[in-house]
Order: structure tokens, then C-alpha cells, then sequence
């Protein structure tokens, strides 16, 4: 096999710029699937993290209907204070936090820009840091005497990231609809887009520059244990039917589970690769074919070769394994190029996913994947050259050396 990967090597150098030409359908096909899975897996993982809820042990409850803004605002019938606090009141809840979510005119260093802002009810602090895994890098969180104070997300401090050029550190004040707040503390990092760049204030204080009362765009559930989770969410499914009058297949309110949620989301990425997979594999067939020429005009080339080899005592057997071998070691360095080019697409390409999203997802090298393409790639080459490998050991030596 040694001489055979020797002979192979020698003639792909002899025929030159035919052979890269050849090579370039194989590697056009790995690096298509080489990065497009790597790149696929970082998507995952990035989208996974806009979710921004660590717990396993929460529900999400807003209104459904008809919606143009943030989640559960401008709904036909919105869910309210009281809800929550019936949601609490059931056997498999520990804890409801109720929150606003509005997008708001943001004003610092006399620059405008807008963004998200969350309300935190008084009196709930602990429950929604711990809902959502809120805690401070810098600064303090919101506290019972914190009125007139604002928490912001991670990405609001750097002058890079926050639009307004210019960082904003806990004891600098911001207009938020043209009222003065004072930011007295700075979140961790969450790695979603969403968390990064909210704006952290009491539920009084947000209530004074909008106005929406008792209503509420989301209810947080913290279930009392992870096993409960389908019990919660058919016991607040329950609740709410009754409360908002509605039967069963008629609602107008979600209650998601983070997993479901994510199944979901997973389900139409994973849908979207394999399309885009099955266009990319066309490369790999259209390099197959190149293959196919390549040594089938080899082998009309080499006719006076596979005489002399004939003449001196090879073996049909020994004729095809050099053509086989040859065309899968085309296939074989189609496939290292091509998944070294698709590494590297995948690891970039990764980390301008995180940029652009904000996340913090690290790019994976997935083995198995590069071992399978590996062998694949050879694979491809060497069944591409069945053919040709055939027909050069079924030369007739006498016709052959004539040639």
C-alpha cells in the first residue's frame, strides 16, 4: 500500500495543475460541509444563549393574539398582577415574578438611542435576580431604596457597544423618556443580545413613564421542582383557561418551558442544515465526476505503461489497486484541504456569530466529523476511479504497448 500511495503521489505531481483542478470539486464540497456544520453548531449555541434563563425549573406565561412590540405588549387581553399572583398560589410553584418589558428613548453624553427597559417589582428582588441569574459586576442590584435608580446590562457600559460612544459606569445619570435616572450598578455578562443591553428599573418607576397599570407583558414561574415541570405547566394552563374564560384549544396565552422553547428553535436549524447540506454535497458529486475523467483520460494516457507494467509481470489485481488508490488519494488531499479551509471558516465565522448576537459560545472542533470526512472524501475519490481502475487492468497488454 506504501508503493501504491507512492506511485499515486508521483503521478498526481506529473499531471500538475489537472490535478488541483480535479481536487477542487472534492474541496469545495468539504469545506461546504466542514464549515457549515461547524458554523451550524455555533448558531445553536448562540441562539441557545438568547434565552438567557439558567434554571431548568422555569416557565415563561404571556398573553398571546395580536402583537407588534415586545413580548406580551399590545395584546388583545393581557395578563395582570393578579394573574401572577394566582399562578403563585398553586401547589407546584414556588415563586412568580411579573414583568414589563418596554422599548423606551435612552439619553446620555446628549446622544438618543432606544432600548429595552424591565420593570422589577419592590419587593421581589430576590426572586427575579434568582429567576434570572441576574448579579452585579460592578455597582449594586436594585434594592427597596433604589427609586430613581437604574441597573444596566453588561454591553450598556462599554462606549463600543452601548451606541452612545462613550462608557457609562455605576454613579452616571441617563434620560430615559427624558427622566433622570442614576445607574447604580453594572449586570455580569449573560451572552444573550437581550440581557446584555436591558435597562433594569422598579416597576413604579417604569410605570410613571408609560402607564400600563396592573397589566403585565411576562410572568416568570420558578416551579418547586424540575420533575413538575409538565404538572405546572397544565395546572397554570388550567388557571388561566378559567380565569380568562377560554377553552381548551381557545387560548390566548403561551406558557413555555425553556426546553420546549429550544426544541423548537433547534428543530427549524437543524432543517435549515441539512438543506443547505444536501445543495453542498452536489460539489462533492460534481468532484466525483471530475475524478472520473480525470482517470479516465489517465488511463487512455497511460496505455503504453500499463503494457510494459503487464509485460513485466504485473497482476490485473496490482493494475487496479494503483488506479483505485490514485483516485482515492486525489479524494483524500480534496478532503484534508478542505477541511482545514472549513475549520477555519466555521472558527471565524463562530466568532463573528457571537459578535454580532453577543454571545460568548466558544467554536468547537467537532473529530468526529473531520475523521468521517477523511474517510468519506477517500472514499469518494477511490469509487470514482472503480471505473477507470477496470478498464486500465483489463488493458490487453499487446493492444496496450502499440498504443
Amino acid at each position: 500500500m506504501v508503493n501504491y500511495f507512492s506511485f499515486a503521489f508521483k503521478n498526481l505531481r506529473k499531471r500538475g495543475i489537472r490535478s488541483w483542478l480535479t481536487l477542487l470539486g472534492v474541496f469545495i464540497g468539504i469545506v461546504a460541509v466542514i464549515s457549515l456544520i461547524t458554523l451550524g453548531s455555533g448558531l445553536k449555541a448562540a441562539v441557545n444563549a438568547q434565552f438567557g434563563v439558567s434554571s431548568t425549573q422555569v416557565i415563561t406565561v404571556q398573553a398571546g393574539g395580536l402583537s407588534y412590540g415586545a413580548p406580551g405588549s399590545t395584546v388583545v387581553n393581557p395578563l395582570t398582577k393578579k394573574d401572577a399572583e394566582a399562578i403563585g398560589k398553586l401547589s407546584t410553584v414556588e415563586f412568580t415574578v411579573p414583568r414589563n418589558l418596554e422599548f423606551l428613548e435612552i439619553e446620555y453624553d446628549d446622544k438618543v438611542e432606544f432600548g429595552y427597559v424591565v420593570s422589577l417589582i419592590e419587593g421581589l428582588e430576590k426572586e427575579m435576580y434568582e429567576l434570572m441569574d441576574f448579579k452585579a459586576e460592578k455597582g449594586k442590584l436594585l434594592t427597596s431604596r433604589s427609586s430613581g435608580s437604574v441597573v444596566i446590562g453588561n454591553n450598556l457600559e462599554s462606549a463600543d457597544k452601548n451606541g452612545f460612544g462613550k462608557e457609562i459606569v455605576p454613579g452616571k445619570k441617563i434620560l430615559i423618556q427624558g427622566r433622570k435616572f442614576t445607574v447604580v450598578g453594572v449586570l455580569e455578562k449573560q451572552g444573550s443580545f437581550l440581557l446584555d443591553n436591558i435597562i433594569l428599573m422598579y416597576d413604579d418607576d417604569l410605570n410613571n413613564l408609560v402607564g400600563y397599570g396592573d397589566n403585565v407583558d411576562i410572568i416568570g414561574v420558578k416551579v418547586k421542582d424540575k420533575d413538575l415541570m409538565e404538572k405546572a405547566k397544565e395546572d397554570i394552563e388550567k388557571l388561566l383557561r378559567e380565569r380568562r374564560n377560554v377553552k381548551i384549544g381557545e387560548e390566548d396565552f403561551e406558557v413555555s418551558t425553556p426546553e420546549a422553547v429550544l426544541d423548537q428553535v433547534n428543530s427549524v436549524l437543524n432543517a435549515i442544515q441539512i438543506f443547505v447540506l444536501i445543495i453542498a454535497s452536489i460539489s462533492i458529486l460534481v468532484g466525483a465526476i471530475g475524478i472520473v475523467n480525470t482517470m479516465a483520460t489517465s488511463v487512455l494516457e497511460r496505455k503504453k505503461e500499463i503494457g510494459i507494467m503487464k509485460a513485466i509481470g504485473a497482476r490485473n489485481p496490482q493494475i487496479f489497486f494503483q488506479f483505485f488508490v490514485e483516485s482515492g488519494f486525489m479524494g483524500l488531499i480534496g478532503g484534508i484541504l478542505g477541511i482545514v479551509v472549513g475549520l477555519l471558516v466555521g472558527y471565524f465565522g463562530t466568532l463573528g456569530i457571537n459578535s454580532f448576537v453577543g454571545a460568548t459560545t466558544s467554536p468547537e472542533i467537532n473529530i468526529p466529523l473531520i475523521i468521517f470526512a477523511l474517510l468519506g472524501s477517500f472514499l469518494i475519490g477511490a469509487a470514482a476511479g472503480i471505473v477507470p481502475a477496470m478498464r486500465a487492468a483489463n488493458q490487453n497488454p499487446v493492444e496496450a504497448l502499440r498504443g
